[in-house]
Order: structure tokens, then C-alpha cells, then sequence
């Protein structure tokens, strides 16, 4: 059973920085695609940005590209997200969800990909 553990998320002002965690337990995280998704109030969950297995592929949801950067520790097995110049339409509760997958390279971007979900961190940008 894996467990995914998100930290990080809290209160900035537009134009500032945030960094989320994502704590991994009770796996081989390096068997795990990793993702970052957010819903906001009244929305679905929508991707955010992914990461493969080895480190090398990335996506990004357009909204974000230039402004997020996704990445990962397998020593530590925790993948962050730094969320730079930040709006108030970022503003939502970002999820971390894995994936165990044979694909070394293989980058997953729809939210029924993911076989495992972490509880969720607020994030509250301010205008």
C-alpha cells in the first residue's frame, strides 16, 4: 500500500513561491510515475504537471508552463512541486498521485492514470 503525504501548500500573495512535497511510504517509489493534480472549488480535478519514473520526461499543463517545475528524490522518495510567480487562479488543493508502471520514460497526465492519491495540500493565492 502506498502512501503519499503532501506538505508545503499555505497563503502567498500573487507573484510569490511556493514549494510542495510529496512524502512516498510503503513502496519502491522508484517504480511510481509521479503527478501533481488541483481542484479548485466547483471544478474537477485537472493535471498540473507529471514526471517519469526516471527522472528525464516532464509535462505541464499550459497554464503553468514557465512557472512550475516539477521534480524528484528517489533517495528520499519525495517528488516537489515549486510553483513560482503564482496567480490567484492557481489557487486550489494540489494532490500528488503515483503510479506504478514498468515505463522508465513514460509521462501520465489524466487523473485516472493514478492508482494512488495523497490527501491534499491547500494552496490560497491572494490578489
Amino acid at each position: 500500500q502506498v502512501q503519499l503525504v503532501e506538505s508545503g501548500g499555505g497563503l502567498v500573495q500573487a507573484g510569490g513561491s511556493l514549494r510542495l512535497s510529496c512524502a512516498a511510504s510503503g513502496t519502491t517509489f522508484s517504480s511510481h510515475a509521479m503527478g501533481w493534480f488541483r481542484q479548485a472549488p466547483g471544478k474537477e480535478r485537472q493535471f498540473v504537471t507529471a514526471i517519469s519514473r526516471n527522472n528525464f520526461y516532464t509535462s505541464y499543463q499550459d497554464s503553468v508552463k514557465g512557472r512550475y517545475t516539477i521534480s524528484r528524490d528517489n533517495a528520499k522518495m519525495t517528488v516537489y512541486l515549486q510553483m513560482n510567480s503564482l496567480r490567484p487562479e492557481d489557487t486550489a488543493v494540489y494532490y500528488c498521485a503515483a503510479r506504478v508502471t514498468s515505463h522508465q520514460e513514460t509521462v501520465y497526465t489524466a487523473v485516472h492514470d493514478y492508482d494512488y492519491w495523497g490527501q491534499g495540500t491547500q494552496v490560497t493565492v491572494s490578489s
